[in-house]
């Protein structure tokens, strides 16, 4: 039998500690739970047990309490957020058949010490502490298990392993923690002995009853043997805490902990809850309905049916409730039908002029999980301004801006909407669309609930249909000009590494960390900034602070800008490029927590712009023949935005006189008129303006703007006396938030924030952050996606050939018709100006060029 035992607090606490904070949208802290089984399943996965026990403390003094009352005396408590996870884990493990086991008087390690000795024929602990190294043996296996950037790592210590570590035999684990102690638990040691000196002294000598047998006869230092005679009580005392006791009164009988009984459907409802869809699928559980909320039952699935049928259905029902999905191999459609799902494959034609139809039926609702393909397929058979009911995916992510997975069989789950089943077995994520109206129901309540049904129907749901249009126009490149340019820049990598390798004395991998600081640190003697485990540190906040004093190290910050630029940038543009010569970019809608619109495939949001030579790169994004492209950026829009949110006199003042807000700023920061102001003055005002937004503290601003932490704090200071307001805004959104558990935007955007209830301060202070600077960014994230939705729609209705093809923040591009420059620009300011009504003006400048370089000069 292979037995497989596990410290149940160990483990969560590596978990708790090793992923970062989460919590489902009503607030509940899950962190700790999805480490856990993330560790857990991996263990099952690698060890294949017969039985599996997880032993957990009982909170209670121990045996060792008796012997010793400062026993993990000083330990900090365990944070509230790790407290209330413990009994979900337990109950976790209960219903997927797993046996928890707790004995009053003793800790998880002599439960497991006793266990590891019951008769396995191979037994594996999983733990975190290296307490349990001892109980190594020929039979049993230490598996240290933690977690890194969010992933389970294990080390396997058998006996080689333990040796070849520590130089010891697991009995001499004991001895070494009975001569040093261990501070984690308040076990003395002998004062003054530390690792490297226990080691020696057991090496020599084997165990603390040799040693202490003749002190005075030990080959040690006089210092040595001083502590040692000072020492010899604490240390038999020590000896005695830190053995695990292998004969704890538990239950030996390893039978009684094989697997018991799987309650898979309470197993995946509690999982729902918890928002944890990966772990759904990684223990791949049959659902069987047993909670009264869900009823499952049993479903219908219509395969190559004609689609009158489902025309008729839909037509007389007046909804349509579908997803659809765009392969290889052409469209699928799956409609919620009667009481199962009906089923379009392999009919592309058909599918969308039936599609077409319903989109031009006035008295049809339309419900989709897929609105930006339906618009797709409509603004290819030239519907525009379509009207659409609803979409799932788009109202869950409003309801929870947090979550990484909107599918609607996970939706389904998380929102306790009844998933029947196929009789032949047939896919879940299928017979989830038989749910679809039901989801749909449940989640308007939900919206209507947060007041969010406007920002569903008039942003999220018309912005999906003008995302849908940028997809399919893309962004002429200029092929040659961007292939020239990547030759320029291996070029300029090629000459570089010459330099470096000169100036280096010898040639070395320069993209290896691990070399480069040799090089730098070792070889050159350049004074390292900070180390690491596995050597020293080379990124980009070391290279940067160096490059002023030593010419090699801009030279390299250089070469890796220009790699990143070749690699990324150029190859990378080449290869998506499509048969048109155009780049057709995917943009997020469901992937940002503040409501910002991302793009990938590629990513045209993140095109450099703060160096000439990453800038340069815009001169081969260029406009059709007959076209130009007209750049529209919005000035200063977060900080206008926050005039309004804050309602600051000054601020507001400012803004509605058309006086540069940054000069403004300096001139009340630095104490002086407005005509005196420098360029400089004005750069480090500007620093504070936008800081203030993000929450930027006197730390961060001095290394920004180059200035000591008290000045940067005297500039905050001033900063906030003369905008009295936004500092009552700041200070009021965050008490606002912590009451609440959100904060939200003018538009009713909303973003849990459970770090403000945080035990931890940096997780508090992060969530402080969040709060001030959420429905800022938020708002203006909104404010452009109605200038969006507003510039599409009144393009189509004057009957321009211009359309708009690409969004950046805060500027919107539009592919412009010669002819229509003037009529286009004048569309881009009215509508950007007018997408929201604010106590300050919105002001939208407006350039063009032939390329996107040379509309943004």
């Amino acid at each position: 039998m292979t037995l497989l035992l596990i410290d149940g607090n160990s483990i969560i606490n590596r978990a708790y500690y090793g992923v970062k904070l989460l919590s489902t949208k009503d607030g509940r802290f899950t962190n700790a739970v999805y480490g856990f089984m993330n560790i857990f399943l991996n263990l099952l996965d690698n060890v294949k047990p017969d039985a599996v026990a997880v032993a957990f403390d009982v909170k209670q003094p121990t045996f060792r309490h008796e012997l010793f009352s400062e026993y993990k005396a000083g330990r900090k408590g365990t944070p509230p957020e790790l407290v209330q996870q413990m009994p979900v884990v337990k109950e976790l493990l209960e219903l997927l058949g797993y046996k928890t086991i707790e004995c009053p008087g003793y800790e998880a390690d002599d439960i497991i010490g006793t266990l590891s000795v019951a008769g396995a024929d191979k037994c594996f602990i999983a733990t975190g502490d290296r307490d349990s190294l001892q109980l190594v043996s020929d039979t049993c296996s230490v598996l240290l298990a933690s977690t890194k950037a969010g992933k389970p790592v294990t080390i396997e210590y058998d006996k080689a392993k333990l040796f070849e570590d520590y130089s010891l035999s697991p009995n001499s684990m004991i001895e070494l923690k009975a001569l040093m102690g261990d501070s984690s638990d308040n076990i003395p040691g002998v004062a003054g002995i530390g690792q490297k000196t226990a080691t020696d002294l057991l090496l020599k000598y084997n165990d603390i009853d040799t040693i202490f047998s003749d002190i005075d006869a030990l080959a040690a230092s006089d210092s040595v043997k001083r502590k040692l005679h000072a020492g010899r009580e604490s240390a038999f005392l020590s000896r005695t805490l830190g053995t695990i006791n292998k004969n704890s009164p538990i239950d030996t009988q390893l039978k009684h902990y094989q697997r018991g009984e799987i309650k898979a459907s309470e197993v995946i409802e509690l999982l729902a809850e918890l928002e944890m869809f990966k772990i759904i699928e990684r223990l791949n559980l049959s659902y069987q309905a047993k909670s009264p909320s869900i009823e499952q039952e049993g479903i219908t699935c219509y395969r190559n049916r004609p689609i009158d049928e489902l025309r008729e259905y839909v037509l007389t029902n007046k909804k349509a409730y579908f997803s659809l999905d765009k392969g290889s191999n052409g469209l699928t459609a799956c409609f919620e039908y009667r009481h199962g799902v009906f089923v379009i494959e392999n009919q592309d034609a058909e599918l969308i002029a039936f599609l077409v139809e319903l989109l031009s039926c006035e008295d049809v609702g339309i419900y989709t999980s897929s609105s930006k393909l339906l618009f797709s397929i409509a603004h290819s058979r030239g519907l525009i301004n379509c009207r659409l009911e609803f979409d799932p995916i788009l109202a869950a992510y409003l309801l929870n801006p947090n979550a990484s997975d909107y599918n609607l069989l996970n939706l389904c789950r998380e929102y306790s909407v009844a998933v029947g089943v196929f009789d032949d077995n047939q896919d879940e994520e299928l017979a989830s669309v038989a749910s679809m109206s039901r989801l749909c129901a449940v989640l308007e309540d939900y919206l209507a609930e947060n007041n969010q049904m406007r920002l569903l129907s008039e942003i999220e749901l018309p912005l999906a249909e003008t995302l849908a249009s940028m997809e399919d126009f893309g962004f002429a490149v200029d092929i040659e000009g961007i292939k020239q340019f990547s030759q320029k820049l291996s070029d300029g990598i090629d000459r570089l590494t010459l330099e470096i390798f000169n100036e280096a004395g010898r040639e070395f991998n320069i993209n290896s960390p691990k070399q480069l600081g040799e090089v730098l640190f070792v070889d050159m003697g350049i004074p390292p900034k900070k180390k690491t485990k596995t050597g020293y540190s080379t990124n980009a906040e070391v290279l940067e602070e160096l490059s002023e004093d030593y010419p090699i190290v801009s030279k390299i910050l250089e070469y890796r800008s220009l790699c990143k630029l070749k690699s990324t940038y150029c190859d990378g543009l080449l290869k998506v490029v499509g048969e048109d010569g155009r780049i057709h970019s995917t943009f997020n809608q469901t992937e940002t927590r503040t409501g910002r619109i991302s793009s990938s495939e590629p990513n045209l949001q993140n095109i450099p712009i703060r160096q000439e030579l990453g800038r340069e790169l815009r001169k081969y994004f260029k406009a059709a023949d007959g076209y130009i492209l007209s750049d529209a950026d919005y000035s200063q829009i977060e900080l206008r935005v926050l005039a309004h949110i804050a309602n600051d006199a000054a601020m507001l003042e400012a803004f509605n006189q058309g006086v540069d807000i940054h000069t403004v700023t300096a001139s009340q920061v630095f104490n002086m008129p407005i005509s005196m102001v420098t360029p400089l003055m004005r750069s480090r005002a500007k620093a504070v303006n936008f800081g203030i937004v993000y929450g930027i503290g006197a730390f961060s601003l001095a290394k920004d703007i180059h200035v000591s932490r008290a000045e940067a704090d005297r500039y905050i200071k001033s900063y906030l006396q003369h905008y009295s307001a936004v500092d009552a805004y700041m200070k009021s959104t965050i008490e606002k938030a912590k009451q609440d558990g959100y904060v939200e935007t003018i538009f009713h955007r909303r973003r849990m924030l459970p770090e403000l209830s945080s035990s931890n301060g940096i997780q508090r202070a992060f969530g402080e952050r969040v709060a001030r600077n959420m429905p800022i960014q938020g708002s203006a994230a909104d404010i452009i996606k109605i200038a969006m939705i507003n510039v599409f729609r009144r393009l189509a209705a004057e009957g321009l050939s211009s359309r708009l093809i690409l969004q950046v923040h805060d500027e919107l591009i539009v592919e412009t018709k010669f002819d229509e420059r003037e009529a286009v620009a004048k569309i881009l300011s009215e509508e950007m100006e007018n997408a929201a009504q604010l106590k300050v003006r919105l002001v939208a400048d407006v350039h063009s060029g032939e390329t996107w370089y040379d509309a943004k000069s």
